[in-house]
């Protein structure tokens, strides 16, 4: 495979990462909004909390929203604007380098660890839940899987025959497994909750 190669995607693809950018950077611009409102005034209540477990309040007032030192959505604002501007290049016919790909999936996965720490913290720290991160959480693991598949498919990543052959057949499986789990996490975290 020539170093120089590069590779363009179909439209199904480039078009799921324009859809789950745009799905991401919507929760993020309502709760960089959301957090702007409570920072002028401590006793807003965002429109999303909605009983003590669902009450994006509580996430947005925690330490953890922001771990970099400045609220998390605002590094969203800017992720989620990357994918959108990835998926519209690949539209209109651009091809990347593989190293390209490997720096974007690579950025992906930085995403997914980071959505994952916040699930944990979410459920078993803050003990609250809010829906506009669950979009971006959503949005974060179909981006995740697509985007490695595609790495792996295209032989970016080295990988045995048989798993590209499933990456092939079967990648939305590995999404709706993940996505499965996470909400198996909320379902049972908070049953009590849910079935009062």
């Amino acid at each position: 495979m020539s170093a120089h190669r590069t590779t363009g995607a179909g439209r199904g693809f480039a078009l799921l990462l324009v859809l789950t950018g745009a799905a991401g950077l919507l929760a993020s611009w309502v709760i960089t909004l959301d957090k702007f409102k409570l920072l002028q005034n401590p006793g807003f209540t965002p429109g999303c909390s909605l009983n003590p477990v669902v009450s994006c309040g509580s996430v947005m007032k925690s330490p953890q929203a922001a771990v970099f030192g400045f609220p998390n959505p605002m590094l969203g604002l800017v992720a989620y604007g990357i994918v959108i501007c990835v998926g519209m290049s690949l539209l209109a016919g651009a091809a990347f380098p593989r190293w390209y790909w490997l720096a974007f999936d690579a950025g992906c996965l930085f995403g997914i660890g980071f959505v994952s720490w916040l699930q944990f913290e979410s459920l078993y720290r803050i003990g609250a839940l809010c829906l506009w991160c669950a979009l971006a959480w959503v949005a974060t693991i179909l981006m995740f899987w697509y985007v490695t598949s595609f790495a792996v498919r295209h032989r970016f990543l080295p990988a045995p025959a048989p798993l590209r052959a499933f990456f092939a057949e079967f990648t939305w499986v590995l999404p709706l497994l993940h996505t499965g789990v996470v909400g198996m996490l909320i379902l049972t975290r908070w049953w009590d909750f849910w079935t009062g």
